[in-house]
């Protein structure tokens, strides 16, 4: 492909971000997943919520949708848009904590990349307050499962078209 090809490419093949003025706003949302391995004594006292650092859950949860919101200052091509509405979901599994975020606006450009934003700095904020009882825990598995809206229309996935 020729760097024209590309949509964040001008005609020399450098970076740009896509205009998008004249695309009219519609209701956006996107969902993404995520999960943080840990150990069963981190498993364990995240369940009896008795880890040193306090409410992992409740921090996590407030840094996803903090994240969301910023994620244009993170992402150099990503437009300023409006999120509208976060939910972030976390949910103590027998090997660490599923994470599941999704996004919702109503403006020129979708907001996967706020979705996986929020559950990837949400997963972080796990594994830092709980770096302490297990230095080998990890972020694992970010990814888009679905999204609505837009030119492209609706997503979901291991759906085929």
């Amino acid at each position: 492909m020729s760097a024209s090809q590309f949509t964040h490419l001008d005609g020399a093949g450098r970076a740009r971000m896509v205009d998008v003025t004249a695309k009219q706003p519609t209701v956006r949302e996107a969902t993404a997943s995520g999960h943080v391995a840990c150990s069963a004594a981190v498993v364990a006292a995240l369940r009896a919520d008795d880890v040193p650092k306090g409410d992992v859950l409740a921090v996590a949860r407030v840094a996803g949708i903090a994240a969301a919101k910023r994620t244009a200052e993170l992402l150099p091509l990503a437009h300023v848009i409006g999120v509208h509405g976060v939910t972030v979901d976390l949910q103590v599994v027998d090997d660490g904590v599923a994470v599941r975020a999704t996004v919702r606006t109503a403006d020129r450009t979708g907001v996967e990349m706020e979705a996986l934003t929020a559950v990837s700095v949400a997963a972080l904020a796990v594994v830092d307050m709980v770096k302490g009882m297990d230095r080998e825990t990890s972020v694992r598995d970010v990814r888009l499962e679905a999204k609505s809206g837009g030119r492209s229309g609706d997503w979901v996935r291991g759906e085929t078209p």
